[in-house]
């Protein structure tokens, strides 16, 4: 994996919100089909750090390269083609109240042009089959779906466009354990199905376990470190050492534990 160029690199990232400092020389690389997950604490930055990645916000300086380009030097039509590449589950869904599953799924296809409906619809049904959605609930309004469906309707559209990255604010922020569980396998089948490299960010202990090739966990305005769950869990910073082995951490480690066992 770590052979390959990596596809994210972020470089000295500097973000302030008036006095607060929230990143102070972020630096990390994302490699091509792995499960990267952004962890830490509440206010360290994770989600901040997401919008600069898809250039939804500018940071303060350093910068950021997407398949090896700098963003910082692009034109708004490269920009735009960067953005393709990129499939994004934003944390609440962010579905288009007023349009059904279908054509919130389609939305992004029709924008894209030539296109005939009947293939756009034949996309979308396609699209909801892979995020498990099911098809007879297609001209759902999201206001009538539960909060897994939502999930699923949204992923569905995330990977409308068969995005290269597939980029995942708080996945199962909402869910019960079982529905976050199903939905961290959907995940999984899908990166492996689709060749998809997937940036996560999460604060589910049971998904950066269960889930995730590599973390980097954000605290105090820069990344902490950078490994797996078990090169974390060996860490002696406190603030890692806290959020990996507190009582949720350890259940979520074993419980991990039980289901690759299993």
């Amino acid at each position: 994996m770590m052979a390959k160029a990596p596809v994210i690199e972020v470089e000295g990232l500097s973000t302030r919100f008036g006095e607060a400092v929230v990143h102070d020389g972020v630096r990390l690389s994302v490699y091509p089909d792995e499960i990267f997950a952004i962890a830490g604490v509440n206010g360290a930055g994770k989600s901040v750090l997401l919008r600069e990645i898809l250039l939804l916000q500018k940071p303060d300086s350093g910068s950021i390269r997407l398949f090896g380009k700098d963003t910082g030097s692009l034109s708004r039509s490269e920009l735009l083609a960067l953005r393709r590449r990129c499939g994004v589950l934003f944390q609440q869904g962010a579905l288009f109240t007023s349009l059904t599953v279908a054509d919130n799924i389609a939305a992004a296809l029709r924008e894209q042009g030539g296109l005939s409906e009947s293939l756009i619809f034949d996309i979308a049904t396609l699209k909801m089959s892979l995020a498990g959605f099911p098809l007879d609930g297609a001209l759902k309004l999201p206001n009538e779906l539960s909060g897994g469906l939502r999930k699923r309707a949204a992923l569905a559209r995330a990977i409308a466009l068969d995005p290269d990255i597939l980029f995942l604010d708080e996945p199962t922020s909402g869910l019960d354990p079982v529905s976050a569980a199903g939905f961290d396998d959907l995940v999984r089948r899908l990166k492996e199905a689709l060749k998809l490299t997937v940036v996560m960010v999460t604060h589910d202990l049971d998904s950066l376990w269960g889930l995730a090739d590599r973390v980097a966990m954000l605290g105090r305005g820069r990344v902490l470190m950078t490994g797996s769950m078990e090169e974390l869990a060996r860490s002696e910073d406190p603030t890692v050492r806290e959020y990996i082995h507190g009582p949720r951490g350890r259940s979520a480690r074993s419980q991990a534990a039980i289901k690759r066992g299993s």
